[in-house]
């Protein structure tokens, strides 16, 4: 989540001029600032209730599921990645078949009935396997786990289908007017949408989390619960407002068009200098396709102007010629997904065994206060709201005036600032771990892993930190790094790839996780990841997470070299962006 609120941070203007071209020539009479009461509750309510249940679901799933701590970290991750698949799917569907309105208000009840069947859990006893008041707890039966499994495959659903649309929705009711106000009302839109976020997120880990903590599970997931049956009736209320942009073609269906008709005329061969043999549609810029990737190019390639195109032109059959822009904005894709794979690791460092850690530790401050175990993430979302406007506001025009870089660090060098405090951060967490291992033994808490060690959780506060600078960094420039690097008519694909990033990291910190366990475990041995932290080498594992992130960090400057410095020619559009920090060579062709 504070991954893709830092980068939509940078990606703002992206998606703001993407709206606009889609929206504005439309001539409803709908919209305007009344509707943004409606939306912005919509998508703070819904990320409050969803993300305050994510901290503490690791301990709702041992306590009350019987699940191991790394079988409960492997199903959280799992359920972050689908949410992160279905983000995907979400804008797909909004983009080409049902619209932005019919796919959020699918979202919004799928969001409540999944919490709301979560919290039958907590509610029916016979839901879940554990009987907390009489200390009883039986392995899940199968009808169980489908439940809640049922519960969070809801919730992933109402995420992907909300999260990717309706900002863009939003956007949507101020675009509509042709005055030259829109252009100032939808950037004071996107400042007060990503503040909304920010104090959402601060908002669900916090008082959502205390509450789960200090009132039980019922009203734990009860309140978020409600918080959606708000959200989602108040997307209702205000649907006779609404602006409903109808769909359009979506990127992702270009994509496979391209591969498609490629294998399709993958015995042509590619003609060297018969331009007038490529297809270029409306886009005259691209007159020719570049020459790396070659195999792409037979897409492109007119093999009969009778049977290919109609008499004005167009194309008969989307599935038998593409444009030479659409086989372009593929080999982009391309092109950046070596850079794309340095970022998964920088996702997979933040893991839930913080928050067993942090249960283990003396959380009391003022007092008898105690900082709620899942409320420590805020710590590293409080960092980057802090860096990332120091940077931007402060240290920007210092760099340009020193370097001559009017945006200070090049997007190459952000990104390696963050997977650099990604690896200090991680060997931060070992040497925080060993010391409260060490200190619950010698303290006689090897066999408790509940009891309460004389040493403060506030031991955790630095990795946080240096994790909140990792995010500030490393996200940022990832997704600049998309957006100068595609065409401009890839610029909301920027976002879409950085999700399906975050997609990738939850798989691969899964498999890590189970691996690590079932690897540790052999010949009877604790694992590293024993539900019982304690006696299990939590260390161990933050060491090879570090040792992970050294080699990535090695993996990233790699790629930079292949990367090169030099300009890349954005399909021989034959224009340069005198601003633009990001643009580097072609790989070499394949």
């Amino acid at each position: 989540m504070e991954h893709s609120a830092a980068a939509s941070y940078e990606n703002s203007d992206a998606i703001m001029e993407d709206i606009v071209s889609s929206s504005s020539t439309s001539k409803f009479r709908k919209g305007g600032l009344r509707t943004m009461p409606f939306i912005i509750v919509n998508e703070c309510l819904e990320k409050v209730a969803s993300y305050g249940i994510m901290p503490n679901m690791i301990l709702y799933l041992i306590n009350e599921y019987k699940m191991g701590a790394a079988q409960a970290t492997s199903v959280l991750y799992t359920w972050s990645a689908m949410s992160n698949i279905l983000a995907i799917f979400g804008a797909f569907l909004s983009d080409s078949y049902l619209g932005r309105f019919r796919v959020i208000f699918i979202g919004s009840f799928s969001s409540l009935l999944g919490i709301a069947s979560l919290w039958l859990t907590a509610m029916v006893p016979s839901l879940r396997p554990c009987e907390t008041l009489v200390h009883i707890c039986n392995s899940a039966t199968a009808a169980q786990l489908a439940v809640l499994f049922l519960a969070l495959g809801l919730i992933s659903i109402g995420a992907g289908c909300v999260r990717p649309c309706s900002i863009a929705f939003g956007a949507d009711q101020l675009a509509i007017k042709e005055n030259s106000n829109n252009e100032r009302l939808l950037d004071s839109y996107f400042n007060w949408y990503y503040t909304s976020i920010g104090v959402s997120s601060i908002i669900a880990l916090s008082v959502i989390v205390y509450i789960q903590e200090n009132l039980g599970w019922k009203i734990g997931f009860g309140v978020p619960a409600g918080l959606m049956f708000i959200s989602a009736l108040s997307f209702v209320v205000g649907s006779p407002l609404y602006v409903k942009v109808k769909p359009r073609s979506s990127l992702l269906t270009s994509f496979v068009r391209v591969a498609v008709v490629a294998m399709k005329n993958r015995k042509l061969s590619v003609p060297d200098s018969n331009f007038d043999q490529y297809y270029q549609g409306n886009d005259k810029e691209l007159m020719f396709p570049t020459d790396s990737l070659r195999f792409l190019n037979k897409a492109c390639i007119i093999r009969n102007p009778e049977s290919d195109l109609n008499p004005d032109g167009s194309i008969k059959d989307p599935w038998s010629l593409c444009t030479v822009g659409q086989v372009e904005s593929l080999k982009s894709l391309l092109r950046v997904l070596p850079m794309w794979t340095t970022g998964i690791f920088m996702m997979v460092s933040t893991s839930n065994f913080s928050t067993l850690q942090a249960k283990t530790m003396d959380r009391r401050l003022f007092g008898n206060f105690k900082i709620p175990a899942g409320s420590f993430t805020v710590i590293m979302i409080i960092t980057l709201s802090i860096v990332i406007p120091i940077y931007d506001r402060i240290l920007v025009p210092i760099l340009a005036r020193y370097t001559g870089q009017p945006r200070g660090f090049s997007c190459k060098v952000r990104m390696g600032i963050g997977l650099f405090f990604v690896c200090v951060a991680k060997a931060t967490s070992v040497a925080v771990e060993t010391m409260r291992r060490n200190k619950a033994i010698q303290e006689g808490f090897a066999d408790q892993p509940d009891a309460m060690i004389g040493m403060s959780a506030l031991w955790l506060v630095p990795e946080f930190v240096l994790l909140g600078f990792a995010e500030s960094f490393n996200p940022v420039g990832q997704v600049e790094f998309f957006y100068t690097y595609f065409p401009k008519t890839m610029s909301s694909f920027a976002m879409a790839l950085f999700t399906l990033g975050m997609a990738a990291a939850d798989v691969v910190g899964s498999s890590l996780v189970s691996i690590v366990d079932s690897v540790s475990s052999m010949g009877g041995n604790e694992s590293w990841l024993s539900t019982n932290i304690n006696k299990g080498h939590l260390n161990y594992y933050y060491a090879l997470v570090t040792c992970l992130g050294v080699i990535n960090f090695l993996y990233f400057l790699a790629v930079c070299w292949a990367y090169g410095p030099s300009h890349h020619d954005h399909g021989s559009r034959g224009k340069e962006d005198d601003n633009e920090q990001c643009d580097y060579r072609e790989l070499p062709s394949s």
